[in-house]
């Protein structure tokens, strides 16, 4: 099992950037939750398991909750005032219904996985009952926002909005000035 170690992320003056690396990040967690199963019938609970559990423990408990706030509390409230906008997109009000509804169900599939992966992080093999079902939940909600969200975020977003969300993302995980961008 690979793990992906790290990746130069774009700062709070390019939010939408921000976002796109924190997609990547939750989706580089999800090949790793994907690959686990195999890994623990092959080789069980190894230092390689602990240390994959460990991190998609360490990525949903302090990343994934941040970027459900950046995207419900910052970014979709500031889209929503553009959802009659000529440029915007007639399902952008619907799209962000739908997404912002769907993070209460990924993060009560999370509650639900968490218990396993917390085993596994100490050594004992289990079941990661319904991560199949979660991990496709959750790339198809991705897969919404990269397609059809994120870049109408780029297009309908002016400067000054942009820098709300930066200050708002980077308060919010305790930065302070993060800059003029």
């Amino acid at each position: 099992m690979h793990l992906q170690l790290h990746e130069t992320v774009p700062g709070f003056q390019q939010p939408i950037e921000l976002l796109r690396a924190c997609h990547r990040r939750i989706l580089n967690s999800l090949d790793i939750l994907e690959r686990l199963p195999a890994h623990l019938a092959e080789k069980g609970a190894d230092e390689e398991a602990r240390t994959a559990a460990q991190r998609v423990l360490n990525y949903f408990h302090e990343a994934a909750p941040n970027h459900h706030a950046d995207e419900d509390e910052d970014l979709f409230p500031l889209l929503r005032r553009h959802c009659g906008h000529p440029d915007s997109h007639p399902q952008l009000c619907e799209w962000l219904d739908h997404l912002t509804a769907e993070h209460d169900e990924i993060e009560a599939g999370w509650d639900r996985l968490e218990p396993a992966l917390e085993r596994i992080a100490r050594g004992k093999a289990t079941d990661l009952n319904g991560a199949e079902a979660w991990i496709h939940q959750y790339r198809i909600h991705l897969d919404l926002e990269e397609r059809a969200v994120l870049p109408f975020a780029e297009h309908l977003l002016g400067p000054d909005e942009r820098r709300r969300i930066g200050a708002s993302m980077a308060a919010r995980r305790g930065i302070g000035n993060p800059g003029n961008g």
